[in-house]
């Protein structure tokens, strides 16, 4: 590990203007690119004290063992040379968007002397048109398909091109009307070359006129009662209307758009691309990339514009890009994409209208894509075995933790503290084991002792299914309670019900959410309870460090790591599900009202009071007669509940916790206070 001040350049040997840096590692590979509007003030803030450092900064700069840098003119200059570096390099600490999946593009082989068209994957070809990319190759294809009538352009293969004209006969879409058949002479090239351009311009959104056009030689044709062409023309009208039903109208001002969503956590990002043209959407794109630098989503909105369009000119970058966050600055990105373009260029982030609930659904499918991409990774078993082999490396274990079980604590200010328990098995979650908890040997808020009462009693409970099937041995090897002898009492597995018993397995690995305090509480736990055959960690959300027991340094897992990105599912996990169940009981109390404490009303009589009155306000307002209505409810119960609801002070207005919606009074009795929510974020 280098020290950066051994490679730091000398006061005022940095410029103090515009440019790119690199910084290399002892072998001269390139890794790390960044760009500057000073380059003084950006390599400045680099070679300060460690401790300052974000934790991934802090690995780049001690792997680094030099730093170079070149000045440019303007921040314009400087982003097409980050962009340039970046693609030549290929360094490791930058962020590299890649695709999660392959997509598909329509493309039109306008280099060619008969153009083709066909289904195209990879990188862009020159004098190639592109339209796209999309989901699906089968959607390419059904719309191929119905243009073909229209448009019958060359789809076939250069071998089954040159074939056909050797033998001087089509292939069989030549004799079905589907192709020019340019190969025996049919059409010239020139001929055969305008069909192809009328192809591009009806998929790239100048379908009107072209509509118009055949729409009248129909007319044309049906008062001339040339009626065979004109029914011809009506089933080419039909096809293309077919084919542009595939795309439906999104933004109605046919509006030219590239809309970009950003969806991220700790670890990885994913973007999503929707390109709109003529206000339909024409293609669909996504990435995934690892956050192995300290970036935004403004900067990961920057390196997907860099991506998107490095390699675009002209059309292929749209008159208005909509992003979820403006880079800073944003007026050199602008401007590259004006350049890039040839003409204005209007990069924003919608505001209101259609355009913003068409960033929403681009949000949507941002999400999805980034909780399939983790899907993905975490059913891999070679992955899931790597992780686990990486963690028992960082922690010294004797074997691979293949049971593990996350510890979290989740509270409401101090109220309503609750505890999760989660498990994974082999790497993957096993839902029927988690287990909640509700803090019982004290009131108010202390993460330190709640973790400790948890784990004791969740070992307690293992201890005590030991000895229920005779696994609990004293010091003599003598089994104590059922199944003593040397007999055992069906083990692990209940034998009335063939199921797991509960808490009867241990695990290998105890994860608790929190830094060293939380780390030494579930070890005094096992300590207390005799439990030494069980691993401790704690991994703190801070800088994503991971804490042994007794050790005053945490354990620095890589950020590509495997291991750690299977610690922190494991985290995430419990901290959801702790935070779901602090919810759902303080969603009950919050519920609970002046009803509850009337003797004799169950649940169902409760329900049918406030049906009928539709509201506690409406109860409230009742007379003893009007509740004696109610099926069920006769006059003493009716008078406990005036008397009750009397005692009761008016409700207050309920709220959403999620929303700050008011919502209509319906099962409250009571003022109702909203306070901020918070689980153990240490």
């Amino acid at each position: 590990m280098a020290d950066p001040s051994s490679y730091r350049p000398k006061p005022g040997q940095i410029p103090d203007s515009p440019g790119v840096y690199k910084f290399r590692d002892q072998h001269g590979r390139v890794i790390y690119v960044g760009k500057a509007k000073s380059l003084r003030q950006r390599l400045s803030s680099y070679f300060q004290d460690l401790a300052n450092l974000h934790q991934r900064t802090r690995t780049m700069v001690t792997t680094a063992a030099s730093v170079e840098w070149t000045v440019v003119t303007t921040e314009v200059e400087a982003l097409q040379l980050e962009y340039s570096w970046i693609k030549e390099f290929d360094p490791r600490f930058n962020v590299k968007y890649r695709d999660d999946k392959s997509y598909p593009s329509l493309a039109v082989t306008m280099n060619e002397e008969f153009p083709r068209v066909q289904v195209m994957r990879g990188p862009k070809r020159k004098g190639v048109r592109y339209f796209g990319p999309y989901a699906h190759a089968w959607a390419i294809r059904e719309t191929v398909d119905l243009l073909l009538r229209v448009f019958p352009v060359r789809t076939c293969s250069a071998g089954v091109f040159k074939r056909s004209a050797q033998i001087g006969r089509p292939c069989l879409l030549g004799y079905i009307g589907k192709c020019s058949a340019p190969c025996v002479g049919r059409v010239s090239a020139e001929e055969h070359r305008e069909l192809a351009e009328e192809f591009c311009d009806f998929m790239a959104g100048r379908t009107g006129t072209y509509l118009r056009r055949l729409e009248q030689q129909m007319r044309d044709a049906a008062a001339a009662m040339e009626y065979e062409k004109a029914a011809r023309l009506r089933d080419d009208i039909e096809a293309l209307k077919r084919a542009m039903e595939k795309n439906a109208v999104v933004l109605a001002d046919a509006t030219d758009a590239d809309l970009i969503a950003v969806a991220e956590d700790e670890l990885e990002a994913a973007v999503q691309i929707f390109h709109v043209r003529d206000g339909r959407v024409r293609g669909q794109r996504g990435w995934v990339t690892d956050r192995v630098e300290e970036v935004g989503t403004a900067e990961l909105v920057e390196h997907a514009l860099q991506q998107l369009y490095g390699e675009e000119r002209g059309e292929g970058v749209p008159k208005e890009v909509l992003v979820p966050a403006l880079p800073d600055p944003c007026e050199p990105v602008q401007q590259w994409l004006t350049e890039r373009r040839g003409s204005q260029v209007s990069l924003r982030i919608p505001q209101r209208g259609d355009k913003k609930d068409l960033m929403a659904t681009v949000q949507r499918n941002a999400q999805q894509a980034l909780v399939l991409h983790k899907t993905r990774r975490a059913s891999d078993l070679t992955t899931r075995s790597r992780a686990l082999e990486e963690i028992a490396e960082a922690l010294d274990l004797d074997s691979a933790p293949l049971r593990i079980e996350c510890f979290d604590i989740s509270h409401l200010q101090g109220d309503d503290v609750v505890a999760s328990m989660v498990v994974f098995e082999d790497g993957l979650a096993r839902k029927s084991e988690y287990r909640r908890f509700q803090i019982k040997s004290f009131a108010g808020q202390d993460d330190v002792r709640s973790m400790h009462e948890v784990v004791s009693r969740r070992f307690r409970r293992y201890l005590l299914e030991k000895q229920k099937t005779g696994e609990w041995v004293d010091g003599d090897g003598e089994g104590v309670g059922p199944g003593s002898g040397g007999e055992v009492a069906g083990g692990p597995i209940d034998p009335d019900t063939g199921r797991p018993r509960r808490f009867a397995y241990p695990p290998q690995l105890v994860v608790v959410d929190g830094g060293q305090p939380q780390v030494a509480a579930a070890q005094r736990a096992l300590q207390e309870l005799g439990v030494e055959d069980v691993a401790v960690c704690g991994l703190a959300k801070r800088l994503e460090e991971v804490w042994l027991p007794g050790e005053d340094d945490p354990v620095i897992l890589p950020r590509t790591s495997e291991g750690l990105y299977l610690l922190q599912r494991v985290r995430d996990e419990a901290h959801r599900f702790a935070i779901a169940y602090q919810r759902n009981k303080r969603s009950k109390s919050m519920r609970a009202g002046a009803l509850d404490s009337v003797p004799g009303l169950g649940e169902s009589r409760r329900q049918a009071l406030l049906k009928h009155f539709g509201s506690l306000k409406r109860l409230r307002a009742a007379t003893v007669e009007q509740i004696c209505e109610v099926p069920g409810v006769g006059r003493r119960t009716a008078e406990a509940v005036l008397a009750a609801l009397a005692g009761a002070a008016p409700a207050g207005p309920a709220v959403n916790t999620a929303t700050g919606e008011i919502i209509e009074e319906e099962g409250t009795a009571g003022p109702v206070t909203v306070p901020t929510e918070r689980g153990n974020s240490s």
